[in-house]
């Protein structure tokens, strides 16, 4: 009966464990989100970048975009919820919007094109995996100096 018991103990433990990796999995994945406040088309149709967009998460702006730029934030779980102050044209008053989302377990750093948001679209047209892009400075390889002191015959 005594090993009986420790068998159930052992996997009650091994059982709690598990459901506790399961949950902070969940909870403490993080993402990488860009805001592009950027002129995008979709479906023949285009949407044009506002003049100024603050993200606000938190109570705390993590970032300013004006038009054509793109920022960022780290997300921390799976549910993005931020509020966007969006001032249309220059001179006009700003408006908020609040916006709480999923975000897929299988994207880290996943970019949201905010005009496109805001119209309405399907997830598909305004969320996007981010891919970086090399750049030639990256490809060029560089002259790698090993001594700069370095004693020659002339001297």
């Amino acid at each position: 009966m005594d090993k009986k018991r420790q068998l159930i103990f052992r996997g009650a433990a091994i059982l709690i464990i598990l459901a506790i990796a399961a949950v902070m999995f969940v909870i403490g994945r993080g993402h990488t989100i860009y805001f592009d406040n950027k002129t995008a088309e979709y479906d023949g149709k285009k949407y044009e970048s506002f003049y100024k967009v603050a993200v606000i998460k938190d109570k705390e702006k993590v970032a300013k975009l004006a038009d054509d730029e793109r920022g960022m934030a780290d997300l921390m779980g799976q549910t993005l919820s931020v509020t966007l102050e969006i001032t249309d044209e220059k001179g006009a008053d700003p408006h908020s919007a609040k916006v709480s989302m999923p975000i897929p377990y299988s994207l880290d750093g996943i970019v949201i094109n905010i005009p496109e948001l805001m119209a309405g679209l399907p997830a598909e047209a305004y969320m996007t995996e981010f891919v970086p892009v090399a750049t030639s400075e990256d490809e060029e390889e560089e002259e790698v100096v090993i001594d700069e002191f370095e004693i020659t015959d002339d001297m």
